[in-house]
């Protein structure tokens, strides 16, 4: 059987076992092991638990449980609601405020926590319920936190491109500055819509009152005094420093990923047990459980998409379908927006682990190939798995809102989140055309290497 053949049964059955509703994990390992008793040497299957652990051995992944510890840590304790707060309050005057405050919470905490879900979870909690209650449609307020949420996964330090610079080599400190101006340029473009769709609900409240209807809460004028303002900030202000302390020892080359990585773990629990008095066992518990279950997840995750992609490779599928894409002499942007396209199409089932670990072998060669500097793709394709995490039918940051807010209908959180579908559209678009918002930073810091 020719490789593209093999191929082809390999991604059919691959198909078939995740339709069956297995979890991904298994799904993956249980296709590999088959393909190795069916199509290699029978002492393959002697070295799968070899093979795995070899995979996943490595200090760059040693990051993902410690990142993932400062998020649960950060996430789970009143830090979020506190951030929001304070944002909203300075915030308050300006036409939209209360949307950009969101907006801006979400960058920073996920910029904190490294976690989309993680990010929804806890901004979403007191953010949707005061937008509501301050007469925002519950379709924005949930869309505006769906989307904000997805910044998890693109601002550093992120997980997604923890495990995109394994897969493709790349430097995880360039990878993490080149994902800063796209970040930046999301929260502009989200904020900015937050404006203009604020104006515009309000400007229909104003008619229907003016009109003899209801007086909708957006007509309603909230102020907050300097003191009050002021009496917000020490709560917020060490997790701002543990952000900004955390990006310079990784970016002032003091510390390596995983000793930043553990560095602010243990920095957020001392913070969390000194603001928020959380350092009995009975406080530390949900957070380290949490760590636990979820770092064993992502882990076995990443263990079985590596000896899935080790399958592949070992059974010439990998090269041969590189092969055959750079063999179709695709313009050089032809192939881009092809790849982009099937990433998004794996966007409707798969979470952007899988889609990198399961596509990196034959979608990095054709771009090196064509010239594409690999660290600009990393984060083009970031932005476009960003746009997974909020379009159906698996959108995993639309049940974590559905979750927050179960009154609100699925279909109105969707509806919600469609607008911001568009506008990362137009950032991969301006991503395209000024590739400097992705490389200008890392080559101002660490210089053009």
């Amino acid at each position: 059987m020719s490789p593209l053949a093999l191929g082809a049964l390999y991604g059919i059955v691959t198909i078939i076992v995740m339709c069956s509703g297995m979890p991904i994990a298994f799904a993956l390992g249980v296709v590999a092991t088959s393909f190795m008793y069916f199509f290699m040497p029978a002492s393959s299957l002697d070295t799968i638990t070899q093979n795995v652990y070899e995979e996943i051995a490595s200090v760059t992944l040693l990051s993902i449980p410690l990142f993932i510890l400062k998020g649960a840590a950060i996430g789970r304790s009143p830090a979020g609601r506190d951030l929001y707060s304070a944002i909203h309050a300075w915030l308050s005057k300006v036409p939209g405020g209360l949307g950009i405050a969101n907006v801006f919470a979400c960058a920073l905490f996920a910029a904190m926590a490294g976690s989309s879900p993680a990010t929804c979870s806890a901004i979403g909690s007191a953010g949707i319920p005061e937008m509501r209650r301050r007469g925002y449609s519950p379709g924005f307020a949930a869309g505006i936190i769906a989307a904000g949420g997805t910044l998890g996964i693109l601002l550093p330090p992120s997980i997604t491109m923890i495990l995109y610079a394994v897969a493709s080599e790349q430097s995880l400190g360039r990878l993490f500055l080149a994902g800063v101006g796209p970040g930046l340029l999301l929260v502009f473009l989200f904020a900015g819509y937050a404006v203009y769709r604020a104006r515009k609900e309000y400007r229909l409240a104003h008619e229907i009152y003016s009109q003899g209807g209801i007086k909708s809460a957006y007509l309603d004028d909230e102020h907050f005094t300097f003191a009050q303002k002021v009496e917000m900030l020490p709560r917020v202000l060490p997790f701002l420093i543990l952000l900004i302390g955390v990006m310079i020892a990784l970016y002032g080359g003091f510390a390596t990923p995983s000793e930043t990585a553990g560095l602010g773990a243990l920095l957020a629990i001392v913070l969390i047990a000194v603001v928020y008095r959380m350092w009995r066992p009975r406080d530390l518990m949900p957070f380290l459980n949490s760590t636990i279950k979820e770092s064993c997840m992502l882990l076995l995750i990443i263990g079985m998409s590596l000896l899935y992609s080790y399958v592949m490779s070992y059974l010439h599928i990998s090269q041969s379908a590189a092969q055959w894409v750079v063999a179709l002499h695709l313009s050089k942007w032809l192939l881009l927006a092809v790849i982009l396209l099937m990433v998004i199409v794996l966007g409707f089932f798969l979470p952007p682990v899988s889609i990198i670990l399961m596509t990196a072998p034959i979608i990095l060669p054709p771009l090196r190939e064509a010239g594409f500097d690999l660290i600009w793709f990393g984060v083009v394709m970031t932005v476009v798995m960003e746009m997974g995490l909020i379009h159906p039918p698996v959108g995993l940051n639309l049940f974590v809102i559905k979750n927050i807010a179960p009154d609100i209908p699925l279909s109105d959180v969707i509806k919600g989140t469609l607008p911001f579908l568009l506008l990362m559209f137009l950032a991969i678009i301006l991503l395209c055309l000024f590739p400097g918002i992705v490389t200008g930073l890392p080559d101002l810091l660490m210089g053009a290497r």
